[in-house]
């Protein structure tokens, strides 16, 4: 038993990107992998409302650039960048480095998992049926264009 391949590392660099793109040798690496780790919590923590299935982190010597991927931008932007600024200057405060904050539209929201795994137990905590929920997701998702 034991040998078996994670799914995700198993498709890392053919079907799947990285999460994080940057290089360290040493103890640096273990410092920037819980920095990154932090990072994505502070963003799930202060965002995640507005449906954040993936975020991206790159690594340069003097910034780091961290894209959200999102399927509401307009929350994630705010009013004339204000929660966006606000978002940067404490990843800035964080990470003691410039701090470069991108955020992209998620295409089909219906057809991410983790967003569709979001919105159906939203529904399951509001005390909607557990067959709706699931109808619906499932019905949105085929109408999306979902192979099944």
């Amino acid at each position: 038993m034991g040998r078996k391949v994670h799914p995700y590392g198993f498709r890392l660099g053919v079907i799947r990107d990285w999460k994080s793109h940057w290089y360290a040798e040493g103890d640096e690496y273990a410092d920037l992998l819980h920095e990154d780790l932090e990072i994505r919590q502070f963003i799930r923590d202060e965002v995640g409302h507005a449906g954040v299935p993936r975020i991206e982190i790159e690594r340069f010597p003097t910034r780091v650039l961290v894209t959200i991927w999102t399927a509401r931008p307009g929350v994630v932007i705010g009013r004339k960048g204000s929660s966006v600024k606000r978002l940067r200057r404490n990843l800035e405060e964080m990470t003691e480095k410039r701090v470069s904050v991108d955020v992209q539209e998620v295409a089909r929201p219906e057809l991410d998992a983790k967003l569709v795994a979001e919105n159906v137990a939203s529904q399951l905590e509001r005390r909607i049926s557990h067959r709706r929920a699931m109808q619906r997701a499932l019905r949105a998702a085929m109408r999306a264009g979902a192979h099944g």
